[in-house]
């Protein structure tokens, strides 16, 4: 296999990236209307699309400022253009949680609402990174070099950790996961924040392996999964404390 992989599509050659990111956000888009109409949603309409734009504005931004305070340290070596050109799964997934948290503010709305996002969230993720993969060195997603056997060279001759499909793995079991919770876990909310954890801390351990600047031992990646683990963890220990009731 040679990369970038283009897809073929009737008579055009489609860049692989191009071609599942479209792919991952029209299917995501609409898993999540469709389980809305038949899992139901404790927002009304009028409710929700507030809500839905604090996550997409959140998102976009949180996906943009990452990736740059990811790729700044390395400028003169990248270029502008992938700096500004690319985005963070991590970023958005924060700045979509705090964008959503921001609207319900605004609209003084208090109950926890996004468990929607989980499944479609995963399973658009899950095809971005297919496309990250076939994109090949270009993409910047890749790990660092390795002796192991699985190892791919992406066409400068040196075999390398296919990060994006040890993702592409696990995002697998957190769909399966999330499937079989959605219904166990006892609060609204809860799905969403074990989701959002789960997966910054899968990002605290790949990013390890993946061959960007570090300060006091981690990337940007890794401080903002970092920062995420310790947002959660307050949110529920703030949620504890007032729901817990006073002697």
């Amino acid at each position: 296999m040679t990369f970038p992989y283009f897809v073929p599509l009737g008579p055009w050659q489609v860049h692989p990236h191009v071609f599942f990111e479209t792919l991952a956000y029209l299917v995501g888009a609409h898993l999540f209307w469709f389980l809305r109409r038949h899992w139901g949603d404790p927002l009304q309409g009028s409710i929700r699309l507030p809500v839905v734009a604090g996550a997409i504005l959140g998102a976009g931004l949180g996906a943009k400022l990452l990736h740059v305070a990811t790729l700044l340290p390395v400028l003169s070596a990248v270029g502008w253009g992938a700096v500004l050109g690319g985005k963070s799964v991590l970023g958005a997934l924060l700045g979509g949680h705090l964008g959503v948290e921001v609207a319900k503010a605004q609209i003084h709305e208090p109950r926890r609402t996004g468990d929607l996002f989980v499944i479609p969230l995963l399973v658009g993720m899950l095809l971005g990174r297919i496309g990250c993969f076939l994109t090949g060195l270009a993409d910047g997603t890749h790990g660092g070099p390795t002796t192991l056997p699985w190892g791919v060279d992406f066409g400068d001759g040196i075999p390398r950790h296919p990060a994006q499909l040890y993702e592409a793995l696990v995002l697998s079991v957190f769909l399966l996961a999330a499937l079989w919770l959605r219904r166990r876990l006892a609060r609204e909310g809860d799905l969403w924040r074990l989701f959002l954890g789960a997966y910054s801390f899968w990002r605290l351990l790949i990013d390890a392996v993946k061959p960007y600047p570090r300060m006091l031992g981690l990337n940007p990646i890794q401080w903002a999964a970092m920062l995420a683990l310790i947002l959660l963890v307050w949110e529920r220990t703030r949620e504890h404390r007032q729901e817990t009731p006073h002697a």
